[in-house]
């Protein structure tokens, strides 16, 4: 029997897809390092996205990957996580305190992105990961109530305010700063202006992801964020509906100009499950986010029903994934922050490799 090498654990290790990632551990760069000593094997993985829950269950899959090498007999397997900052858009300047933006995105309002926004930051941060939130809603700032937080920001300094907090999450809303039944009629200009304000005048603390919640439509909000504010990728929210799907494609195109990768698509509403029989029905539709994911050739990064609990739960300032965190529902919210955040650690970290460099040759 030859002796167990590097290598060896290393071709084990490409044979197995890690599933946020959607390659093998090795071509993610997630092996640290490979230690062989006889018949044990230890492996050290250090991933660029948080996955508290999901690491018994990565440590599981290595270890019985990498023991069905002959003579291999113990697999120890250290795994550890380090979110680093990612590539923006070009001649954007980075926001202190804030590693990672993310925006999530609808095309047409009335699709849950807000509900999913925040459930998918609160997913996040139980998965590990230092999160905030940023409601760039000017106009119907939802936030407040989904997080359960009231009261108004203070500023140590005078010149930047402290984001508010709830459920180990960061929180930063105009409906923080007016009364909630204060309309805000301002025009375009103005309201660019304040959500660049809230966005680098608060004082985020060491934030790996800031998830931005958009107001629905491509319009000066939308514009602003993609071409002033560092965004490392989009999520956008849609349900099967042909007329979401319609206005979601606009969404898609709109960052595909302004150089922000979409890092997946979210089918909200997907199927009703009847409360009395349990009967399942595609009431919107059926399979519009898998085929618009597949045209733009972008993930599809999963499916949630259409619940009143969700709701419920929204509205009443304690989301699905705190108030249900080992519900079915959470779990998918869980699962698809990984996803988010697996796809945004594959992008290159140097900000400016994804544009090409410019250059202007004088002959003689």
């Amino acid at each position: 029997m030859s002796e167990v090498t590097r290598t060896d654990v290393e071709a084990r290790l490409q044979a197995y897809t890690e599933p946020h990632l959607g390659k093998d551990l090795v071509a993610a760069d997630c092996v640290e390092d490979i230690r062989v000593a006889g018949s044990r094997v230890a492996i050290d993985l250090v991933l660029g996205f948080p996955a508290k829950r999901w690491e018994p269950g990565l440590r599981q899959a290595v270890q019985e990957t990498v023991l069905e090498l002959d003579g291999v007999d113990e697999v120890q397997v250290g795994i550890r996580s380090a979110v680093e900052t990612y590539g923006t858009q070009s001649g954007t300047s980075l926001v202190q305190g804030v590693k990672n933006i993310i925006a999530v995105a609808s095309g047409k309002g009335g699709v849950g992105k807000s509900t999913t926004a925040v459930n998918l930051a609160l997913a996040l941060a139980t998965e590990g990961a230092r999160v905030g939130i940023l409601d760039a809603d000017i106009y119907g700032p939802s936030i407040p109530r989904m997080m359960g937080i009231s009261g108004k920001p203070d500023s140590h300094d005078g010149k930047k305010l402290e984001p508010l907090q709830n459920y180990g999450v960061q929180v930063m809303s105009s409906g923080f700063l007016i009364d909630e039944e204060t309309p805000m009629v301002w025009r375009g200009p103005m309201v660019t202006q304040a959500l660049e304000q809230l966005l680098r005048d608060t004082n985020w603390q060491e934030l790996d992801y800031l998830v931005v919640d958009m107001p629905p439509g491509t319009g000066d909000i939308q514009l602003t964020l993609s071409q002033k504010v560092p965004v490392s990728g989009a999520v956008i929210v849609t349900t099967p509906q042909d007329i979401a799907l319609l206005d979601a494609r606009k969404g898609l195109r709109m960052f595909e100009k302004v150089n922000v990768p979409v890092l997946g698509v979210i089918e909200n509403m997907s199927t009703h499950i009847c409360s009395q029989c349990g009967h399942e029905e595609h009431i919107f539709g059926d399979g519009g986010g898998a085929r618009i994911a597949e045209q733009y050739e972008v993930d599809l990064l999963g499916s949630l029903p259409l619940s009143l609990h969700i709701r419920e739960q929204a509205d009443g300032g304690k989301p699905t994934v705190i108030s249900e965190p080992d519900s079915a529902a959470a779990e998918t919210y869980r699962e698809m922050a990984r996803r988010v955040g697996g796809k945004l650690s594959q992008q290159s970290t140097d900000k400016g490799s994804r544009f090409p460099k410019i250059v202007v040759n004088k002959e003689s």
